[in-house]
């Protein structure tokens, strides 16, 4: 037998920014309205516990994971320290991406880089490297992101002109290629 409360808490983790409403848990899980909602209650009334570190959120007619406020003085911490600002590969591709393509969504990174960025996003735009700048017109209207000024100083650039140019390269899209192999090449410089 299926673990549903565990099953919702992954479900909430893999959402991530985007939530989830009431009517997509029932059709995921295949239950009906007030299990749902008897779930999400059980759910939180765990997370309420001062030992927990999340909590579940309703926003914009979406459940999500949140952080506790009480503890936004230790993540602002985490996010000052300065052995905390090193950039992973995962977080340079993502910036890349946003960088050569801005304004773009989510949904358009996730495409190019072949994983979910949800929480890439998320830890770019608390380092201040990109930002939220509207939304798109696509369905949905997702958010559109762009790199910003904390974002030029972080790699010594005076303006988005200055990042390397690239050429997209014709090559054959194979399902198995490997993740980091990208359609750009760095183009060579007139020197």
């Amino acid at each position: 037998m299926m673990n549903k409360l565990g099953v919702l808490e992954g479900i909430l983790f893999v959402v991530g920014d985007e939530g989830i409403t009431l009517t997509q848990i029932c059709d995921i899980l295949e239950i009906e309205m007030d299990e749902a909602k008897s779930l999400l209650s059980e759910l939180k009334k765990s997370y309420d516990d001062e030992n927990r570190g999340v909590r579940i959120s309703y926003l914009g007619d979406a459940f999500k994971l949140t952080t506790k406020k009480e503890h936004k003085e230790y993540y602002r911490k985490l996010i000052e320290n300065p052995e905390s600002n090193m950039l992973s590969q995962a977080a340079l591709e993502t910036l890349a991406i946003v960088a050569y393509n801005q304004p773009i969504t989510r949904i358009e990174i996730d495409e190019m880089r072949g994983v979910s960025n949800v929480h890439m996003l998320r830890k770019l735009v608390a380092k201040g490297l990109i930002k939220e700048s509207g939304k798109s017109t696509m369905p949905g209207r997702p958010n559109l992101y762009v790199t910003t000024s904390e974002f030029l100083d972080y790699f010594g650039l005076s303006s988005i002109s200055d990042l390397p140019t690239i050429i997209k390269t014709e090559e054959n899209s194979d399902e198995s290629s490997e993740l980091f192999t990208s359609i750009y090449k760095e183009a060579e410089k007139d020197e």
